[in-house]
């Protein structure tokens, strides 16, 4: 059972009459003898002056455990901050579809407190790490959670991309886009453009064509240890997207490489999380398991 000594409280919301349960939860864990940092942009939110704001940095020196209040796309911000220090999630849902963030409103204290109670199953979930460059110029190295997406923007037509895998030509692709995903993101952008869903606990990065130009250019699962490059050929101007948030201009010549980052999240679920009911309940699946399954 982990000692749980710190806890980081991280949650988002528009306004601050919605942010009465994040005041709760951070009593209910100051009232169980954790020490509670709450980050500072949700510190903003909050009509309560005797919590202590916290920038990402100090969370992922001192905290335990960090609790996520929010939809997935607030979960995969914060993975992409504290993978790399380790520090394990626990997910809240308050937005729609919460593959992530598994825990529902109205059973956050009593999930909660199995969790410090040492009552939970952890589990490890792939971080990609891509790097984009221009003329032999590094331009960025960021993480992301879900997918790196390289697409055609704004513009109206198709882009071209060649890609490589370990340094092998794959193919060369026209189409509205690529995305390069990790298990965790199988059931989002990719899921949504033709790819299959990929159990977490499976070693590989998925290349799914966003509207091919030629059909038979399908979704493929390479090894979780290839480097994936990809370069836009031609005099066309695209985009790219990690987690669907930053972005940054893709111009003819561009070299992207995606790899599997060193570090990977670490999400701790209450007993009893199934992966297989979080897709039965998302995507309704119908169906229900046998009595003692």
């Amino acid at each position: 059972m982990h000692p749980f000594r710190t806890a980081a409280v991280i949650g988002k919301f528009a306004r601050r009459e919605d942010t009465g349960q994040l005041s709760e939860l951070a009593r209910f864990l100051a009232a169980r003898g954790l020490s509670v940092l709450v980050e500072r942009h949700t510190h903003e939110c909050l009509a309560d002056d005797t919590l202590e704001p916290a920038d990402f940095e100090r969370i992922g020196r001192e905290a335990d455990i960090a609790i996520v209040v929010g939809g997935d796309g607030t979960l995969l911000t914060v993975a992409r901050e504290l993978a790399p220090h380790g520090v394990p999630l626990v997910g809240v849902n308050r937005g729609r579809l919460g593959f992530t963030t598994d825990i529902a409103m109205g059973d956050m204290l009593p999930a909660l407190e199995q969790i410090l109670d040492g009552k939970y199953t952890a589990e490890e979930r792939t971080l990609l790490q891509a790097g984009l460059s221009r003329k032999g110029d590094t331009l960025l190295h960021t993480l992301a959670f879900n997918d790196v997406v390289a697409s055609r923007g704004v513009q109206g037509g198709m882009i071209e991309f060649r890609v490589t895998v370990d340094a092998e030509f794959a193919y060369e692709l026209r189409a509205d886009g690529l995305i390069i995903a990790t298990p965790t993101g199988s059931t989002a952008y990719a899921l949504s453009s033709g790819g299959p869903i990929v159990h977490p606990s499976v070693a590989g990065l998925l290349l799914v064509p966003v509207s091919p130009h030629t059909l038979s250019n399908r979704p493929i699962v390479v090894g979780n240890g290839s480097r994936v490059e990809v370069i836009l050929l031609h005099s066309t101007r695209g985009s790219i997207y990690f987690d669907g948030r930053d972005h940054h201009e893709l111009l003819a010549g561009d070299h992207l490489t995606v790899t599997t980052a060193p570090a990977r999240a670490r999400l701790l679920h209450p007993d009893g999380y199934s992966y297989f009911r979080t897709l039965r309940e998302k995507l309704g699946w119908s169906g229900s398991p046998q009595p003692g399954a």
